[in-house]
């Protein structure tokens, strides 16, 4: 009788252990999740969707052997740093995201919004990010001179104000070397042309990395 029971509490012991395994193995197979919230830059205004600098990425992660990443691209066109504060706690809550890249503020400095709201804004993004658990990455922007050198001035300050504050990784500008470049501009001489996809991979990149690392 007694062997009869060590049998069987052997077998629901080797039972149980084949069962934690595969539910340790498959959390180590979920994917980490990437959350960009963003603008049009972001969200392939006036290019194919395949051409932006988004889908770039996902090719990008592949070739690096980042497999375990999956991308969440929740840019808007047109979005402001008050809608994206609005809609981030639900973002964070449905998809958990491990990193998040914060592409937001060119469409409150073409309004003119004051920039302490656009600092306080991002501020306040950060801050949910990192409660939540999840590295920020804030993306850099500026805005064309003819509004004012001391309001351009304070506006392009906003960003490294907070990276240097939050201790965050930056994207200095996300147009560098893109914006004043023939060919790498929509008419509209806002957003970038799907020639300039490449170029904005290859801003964000470096930055990037580390935290997927």
């Amino acid at each position: 009788m007694d062997t009869v029971f060590l049998r069987l509490r052997s077998i629901v012991f080797l039972a149980f252990l084949c069962a934690f395994t595969q539910v340790q193995a498959n959390q180590d197979e979920a994917p980490n999740t990437l959350l960009i919230v963003g603008d049009s830059l972001s969200a392939a205004y006036g290019v194919q969707s395949d051409e932006a600098w988004v889908a770039l990425l996902r090719a990008r992660l592949d070739a690096e052997g980042l497999e375990n990443w999956r991308v969440v691209n929740a840019s808007i066109s047109g979005e402001t740093t008050d809608g994206g504060l609005r809609r981030l706690p639900g973002l964070l809550d449905k998809n958990e995201p491990e990193v998040v890249v914060i592409e937001l503020g060119g469409n409150d400095g073409l309004r003119g919004f004051p920039p302490g709201v656009i600092e306080k804004n991002l501020a306040k993004m950060i801050e949910q990010v990192r409660e939540a658990g999840a590295h920020p990455l804030l993306v850099g922007m500026q805005i064309p001179p003819n509004y004012g050198e001391r309001y351009t001035r304070a506006f392009a300050g906003i960003f490294p104000k907070l990276a240097e504050q939050y201790d965050t990784g930056l994207v200095e500008f996300f147009l560098e070397g893109i914006y004043n470049q023939d060919g790498m501009m929509q008419s509209d001489g806002i957003h970038p042309t799907a020639e300039a996809q490449s170029l904005l991979l290859a801003n964000i990149w470096p930055k990037l990395a580390p935290l997927l690392k």
